[in-house]
């Protein structure tokens, strides 16, 4: 019998672990590829659920919200893939030795958001196994849940690069790290076709 999977994809998780590898020409990636890369022969891929907020200009970086724009909708033409978006909040910090202040973002709603669609998506039977790419060991309350209340479930985890929870690996079913390979192979062309015909072009500090 082949067994349906819903994978979920904290995206800054991931994106930081890449950037931590160094790995700059993998940023460009297919998620629902990556995805369908990681499955076994027996399975198949019911849907990708992509949890991201949108990237806010930096004085050293002010094209970064463009280049993210051009990634979501390069993502968004992919069948069976669903973006769903937090925020970004401003906040405040203090160095303790010197007292010196700065003001930072802080990514809010993606471990919310993620939790809501996996208990939800458990509850609806949409899967029989949940692979969430993520080392928040704060997802790991709603994988325990999901696996308490569906016990013929399965969640597995899927660690980014340098990125690993213990919390997270005794919730969950099983749980690996993605190996270089995956990545390697799950690269969306050079150029993409968006929604309205126009071509969607791979950022050139990505390559």
């Amino acid at each position: 019998m082949t067994r349906r999977v819903v994978v979920y994809v904290d995206g800054f998780n991931l994106y930081y672990g890449l950037r931590s590898k160094g790995w700059r020409r993998y940023y460009w990636l297919d998620v629902r590829r990556l995805a369908e890369n990681l499955l076994w022969p027996d399975q198949r891929l019911a849907a990708v659920r992509y949890f991201t907020a949108r990237a806010l200009a930096e004085p050293d970086d002010p094209g970064k919200p463009d280049r993210q724009n051009v990634y979501l909708e390069a993502l968004a033409t992919r069948p069976d893939f669903h973006i769903h978006y937090g925020y970004f909040l401003l906040k405040g910090r203090r160095c303790q030795q010197c007292g010196a202040t700065w003001q930072t973002y802080e990514e809010k709603m993606t471990d919310v958001n993620i939790s809501v669609e996996l208990l939800g998506d458990a509850q609806d039977d949409a899967f029989d196994t949940a692979i969430l790419i993520s080392a928040d060991s704060d997802l790991s309350g709603p994988v325990y849940a999901v696996q308490r209340r569906y016990p013929e479930k399965r969640v597995v985890v899927a660690f980014p690069p340098d990125r690993a929870s213990k919390h997270l690996r005794e919730a969950s079913s099983s749980s690996f790290t993605i190996g270089r390979e995956a990545f390697r192979d799950s690269l969306l062309p050079e150029r993409v076709a968006g929604a309205d015909g126009y071509l969607l072009t791979r950022p050139a500090s990505w390559a």
